[in-house]
């Protein structure tokens, strides 16, 4: 009997001792604080119902990683403040790069925009406006010019027809006025001739 009830409180032991060692290893693995408590609860030995029996070594081991999860979100806390404020930093500092950009932009907006011609600074569009004008004004004065010119020619070509026609009546005129002339004085002549005789 002896032995039964040694190799029964052996039993026992072990049990406990095993189920001890699988609450430790349970609450020392990489489980959330909450779920910790639960099994740390679950496993737990009840007294009556508003009290449990918990082992120091196992609240111990429950302190000790609140407090390496307190530390570890402490050090997140910190290194996320730092990563805002250098972040904070960074959009300042893109935002004046931005203004910076934008208004070198409208400054080369404004050249690109403008045509300096003769030490005046005009808008592209004002500016071909003005060059379309002269160059229409210039086309319409070359295209006058050339009317004029033709008109010109035109009244060369017929003013000397009615030259030559002119001349060529002079000529025909001069002729019958010489033969005229020359049939006057073969009749003057003629008579003369008859006086004197």
């Amino acid at each position: 009997m002896y032995k039964s009830i040694l190799s029964l409180v052996f039993l026992f032991l072990t049990t406990s001792t095993f189920a001890q060692l699988t609450l430790q290893q349970k609450l020392q693995s990489d489980l959330n604080l909450n779920t910790q408590f639960q099994v740390l609860l679950a496993q737990s030995k009840s007294q009556d119902a508003d009290f449990k029996i918990i082992r120091k070594s196992n609240i111990e081991i429950i302190q000790k990683n609140v407090n390496d999860s307190i530390s570890k979100y402490t050090k997140e806390i910190a290194s996320l403040k730092n990563s805002s404020s250098s972040s904070v930093a960074t959009v300042t500092g893109l935002k004046d790069s931005l203004q910076t950009v934008q208004s070198e932009l409208q400054v080369e907006k404004q050249r690109t925009d403008s045509i300096s011609f003769l030490g005046i600074d005009f808008a592209k569009s004002a500016y071909h406006t003005t060059v379309w004008i002269i160059i229409a004004v210039l086309g319409i004065g070359f295209f006058s010019m050339l009317v004029s010119f033709r008109k010109a020619k035109v009244d060369t070509v017929e003013h000397q027809k009615t030259a030559e026609e002119t001349q060529n009546e002079f000529q025909q005129y001069k002729k019958k006025a010489m033969e005229k002339e020359q049939l006057l004085k073969r009749q003057l002549l003629d008579e003369q001739l008859k006086r004197d005789s």
